[in-house]
């Protein structure tokens, strides 16, 4: 049974539109919320509403599930990460073991975002696409930094916040498989024409799984993964 309401962080990539039906799919109301800090790949936030609007218009029986569109502006993480995510920068892995794609606080600060709007809004459920098993291995990605933020916003707010994660030990082609699971092959080619992953925010080329350079680490782990579904 569906209950309750939930804030799904939505970027308008592959996963996190996952997220969006996922949550349709297991609360009664959701909103959305996207975060704009600068990102070299901005492309994200026409994709995002472009998503949205496919969403309510191919699933007409979750058009009353989904709410309220919220947009914050955050601009000054861009400016305080000077990553290859915020900046021209080629995209290379740092002497941590960690890719230059990784911006610091991300994350942390996304939720925090969103469950002071939860807040206002009276929604403490949080969805977030966050996977342990990305290939970056970004700690702010990781099951203990999310259980962590969980009880740290949980006492901060004196309320009980709960951040769901539902792709959080898949790999790529396990998410290909749910999107399939969850909305069938329209839900596939909406994924492929519509949502957006590429680092460089190339939307030059429609590949096979969807628009994207081909060479960065995004459109690698996404082709990747759709490939070894496909062949499943």
């Amino acid at each position: 049974m569906k209950k309750g309401s939930a804030i799904v962080l939505f970027s308008g990539g592959q996963d996190s539109t996952v997220c969006l039906l996922w949550a349709c799919n297991n609360f009664k109301k959701i909103e959305t919320v996207g975060f704009n800090y600068n990102q070299r790949h901005v492309v994200e936030m026409d994709c995002r509403l472009d998503v949205l609007h496919k969403i309510k218009s191919n699933y007409k029986n979750l058009k009353q599930s989904i709410g309220e569109d919220h947009l914050i502006d955050i601009a000054s993480l861009g400016k305080l990460s000077e990553t290859s995510l915020t900046r021209d920068s080629k995209i290379l892995i740092e002497k941590s073991g960690l890719p230059n794609t990784f911006v610091p606080g991300r994350n942390l600060l996304f939720l925090t975002m969103a469950s002071a709007l939860g807040w206002r809004r009276n929604i403490f459920n949080l969805v977030g696409g966050m996977c342990q098993t990305d290939y970056s291995g970004y700690p702010d990605c990781r099951k203990d930094t999310i259980n962590a933020q969980e009880k740290t916003l949980s006492l901060g707010l004196d309320k009980k916040v709960k951040i769901f994660t539902p792709l959080m030990n898949l790999n790529k082609k396990e998410i290909w498989q749910l999107a399939k699971e969850l909305g069938g092959d329209d839900f596939i080619e909406l994924i492929i024409n519509n949502t957006h992953s590429c680092y460089l925010g190339d939307r030059s080329k429609l590949n096979r799984w969807g628009f994207g350079c081909g060479t960065c680490p995004a459109c690698i782990l996404r082709s990747k993964g759709y490939d070894e579904w496909l062949k499943q």
